[in-house]
């Protein structure tokens, strides 16, 4: 059984400025899974760089509320909600609320560096 606790989890600055613990990824742990899972926290007023994944990508808004952006279409998303990135959408997201939003990233095939471009 492998059990991952979130603050045990080494916490990076992403390429796109969000805070960001990745949980599980299948290069790094004994997962027989194709994707990647990570917690990831943006500030009040702040938004993430503008990127692309090569692979699909889920976003799960588990507390706050922003607007997301992906290719020419933005939409408000509130803590509940799950956003679809397709693979070589144009996305960045806005913290348009009073509180930090935090949100899980699945990422499907598993993030890898070369699979991501920052803009």
């Amino acid at each position: 059984m492998l059990i991952k606790k979130l603050n045990d989890c080494r916490e990076i600055a992403a390429g796109d400025r969000t805070r960001l613990r990745e949980l599980l990824h299948p290069s790094r742990d004994a997962v027989a899974v194709r994707y990647s899972l990570a917690a990831a926290w943006l500030a009040p007023g702040k938004r993430s760089q503008a990127h692309r994944l090569k692979t699909a990508e889920v976003y799960y808004l588990v507390r706050g509320s922003g607007v997301m952006h992906i290719g020419q279409e933005e939409a408000k998303v509130n803590a509940g909600d799950a956003v679809y990135i397709p693979p070589g959408s144009i996305q960045w997201f806005e913290n348009s609320g009073t509180e930090e939003i935090e949100f899980i990233c699945i990422v499907d095939p598993a993030w890898q560096p070369e699979d991501e471009e920052v803009l």
